[in-house]
């Protein structure tokens, strides 16, 4: 479940609620008690690691792609369904 942040435009009070995407925007500050609060736009907050597109399609320069194949060594699949694998 997300975690929107939300401010409010009378006292300044800032506050984050977990909500489903489907649930109504909060409207009424808990703090002052009127209908002045507003969804921040912020940052998702995750991070991708591990092998994977992220990681070799966009690096820049000279850096070398951290997912790299050993020549001698069988695919990571092995399951013989991929062109790499069915020879």
């Amino acid at each position: 479940m997300p975690i929107y942040e939300y401010a409010c435009n009378a006292c300044g009070h800032a506050l984050e609620a977990m909500q489903k995407m489907s649930d109504e925007p909060l409207v009424d500050c808990p703090e002052c008690g009127k209908p002045e609060l507003r969804k921040l736009i912020s940052a998702a907050g995750f991070r991708l690691k591990g092998g994977g597109w992220y990681e070799t399609d966009f690096k820049g320069g000279g850096k070398k792609n951290v997912a790299s194949s050993d020549s001698g060594s069988a695919p990571a699949c092995g399951t013989g369904a991929c062109p790499a694998c069915s020879d």
